[in-house]
């Protein structure tokens, strides 16, 4: 291990929510859930207020809602959501050229590198506070958890137990006391696969990781993996901080405890994996080409299927209809032990790409500011507004959609600098409500600056 903690780990909280209540007075310390809206939606976010309830990232909407009625449930502004990523990464390259961004909203950042005194907890102390209260003002709200640490591991240990709006300074030479008492799946890269394997050895928390010896680790997990984990739980980090991080496919997979046969399942199954790959590609900032498909049979015989999309995109439901287009090309009468959802072959922008719509064909452009459900070409259409999305009336000027159906969509108009505002509501098909070439500019915006 390191002598010096010279690893910083940032995470803002609750980040969607949190713009969503930035920008929307009326929802401040209120229970507020992002994600799909529609009937198969999956939570991406939820604030602090709404998972007090029981809401939570990766859980479905439907579910999300009967924990927390009363929460307002929004669809996603993703222009806004990088428009204050942006801001955080370009404050966190002023600290050091050596930043890894990990998602839109998390990042690790070498201070030595920048030229920082690590020697010295109270600095570094000093260091992790005028980060976080310069990110609060420039994001004009936003707030962070920071951890700092002797490695990756240690920094994001930190940032965790400084949840929410916090800071944490591991000191060197405290690591495998700090982590003793955590659960086991807080080692990097320990999954429910893992973790169940880990079980039926009696571990369950990172001090029975240390207590585990090596040879059962291997016979476990793998020689490999055994080994990595030994030595994580002993706090054993090396990996540095990569400026240059990029990740060549994101993906998520189900292993069962039993073998499924139902088609009807794993097409559930599937549309929920492809809600959680698309919110983890849209939080990379980039749009996919390529969805894949894995099943694993009963007999282990693997079955991988990939489409190439003539664009890209980053669209929840767009993934999650290859997705189970081509789970419709299989026989799982057999039984399926595992299943997994990939896209891969990434780009910065979205491309044009054929889409239909209720048997009509559309073309859908970029997709970075519409909700989960519906491409922007349908955000008017039949008289539909997505939930959270932003307008404006040249006469009350900026809101957001409070609610729509039957033939009406209510606003409230209010931004970040108005306050609570007033609701109105009008005719869904008001040609007067428009919608904003983009985010509420900001002060600190500096466009082009970091990707």
């Amino acid at each position: 291990m390191k002598p010096t903690a010279s690893i910083l780990h940032l995470d803002l909280d609750a980040f969607f929510a949190a713009v969503e209540q930035r920008d929307k007075p009326s929802l401040r310390g209120k229970a507020v859930i992002v994600g799909g809206t529609g009937g198969r939606g999956v939570v991406s976010t939820a604030s602090y207020e709404a998972r007090v309830f029981g809401a939570r990232s990766a859980m479905p909407m439907h579910e999300a809602r009967r924990r927390a009625p009363h929460a307002a449930v929004l669809g996603g502004r993703f222009d806004a959501y990088r428009q204050s990523s942006r801001i955080v990464m370009q404050l966190l390259h002023e600290l050091s050229p050596l930043v890894e961004p990990l998602s839109i909203d998390e990042a690790f950042v070498d201070l030595e590198a920048g030229g920082h005194d690590c020697t010295s907890t109270e600095s570094l102390r000093a260091l992790g506070e005028r980060l976080r209260a310069d990110l609060y003002e420039r994001t004009e709200g936003l707030t962070a958890s920071v951890g700092i640490g002797s490695s990756k591991f240690i920094a994001k240990v930190g940032s965790e137990m400084a949840k929410p709006n916090g800071l944490v300074v591991v000191e060197p030479g405290t690591e495998v006391a700090t982590i003793r008492p955590l659960p086991a799946r807080a080692v990097p890269g320990v999954g429910p696969a893992t973790m169940e394997k880990l079980e039926r050895l009696g571990i369950r928390t990172v001090a029975d990781l240390q207590k585990a010896e090596l040879t059962e680790l291997v016979r476990e997990v793998g020689r490999s993996w055994g080994t990595s984990l030994h030595e994580l739980a002993f706090a054993r980090d090396d990996r540095a901080v990569s400026a240059h991080r990029e990740a060549k496919s994101i993906s998520v997979e189900d292993t069962f405890e039993r073998d499924l046969t139902d088609r009807a399942e794993l097409e559930a199954i599937a549309t929920r994996d492809a809600a959680i790959v698309a919110d983890r590609l849209r939080r990379s900032g980039q749009f996919a080409r390529t969805i894949t498909l894995k099943l694993r049979l009963a007999d282990f015989t693997t079955w991988t299927r990939s489409r190439t999309l003539e664009g890209a995109t980053d669209n929840t439901e767009r993934i999650a209809q290859v997705a189970r287009e081509l789970l419709a090309a299989l026989d799982v009468r057999e039984g399926i032990r595992l299943l997994g959802i990939g896209v891969a072959n990434f780009t910065q922008a979205a491309q044009e790409e054929l889409f239909s719509i209720d048997g009509e064909q559309v073309r859908l452009v970029d997709q970075t500011s519409t909700s989960y459900d519906a491409p922007p070409e349908r955000r008017r259409r039949g008289g539909e507004w997505s939930p959270g999305s932003e307008v404006l009336h040249p006469e009350m000027g900026r809101g957001w959609v409070w609610g729509s159906g039957l033939g009406r969509v209510t606003v409230r108009f209010e931004t970040r600098h108005t306050g609570v505002g007033p609701v109105r509501t009008f005719r869904a098909d008001e040609e007067q409500l428009t919608r904003p070439d983009g985010p509420l500019p900001m002060r600190w915006e500096q466009p082009g600056t970091v990707p």
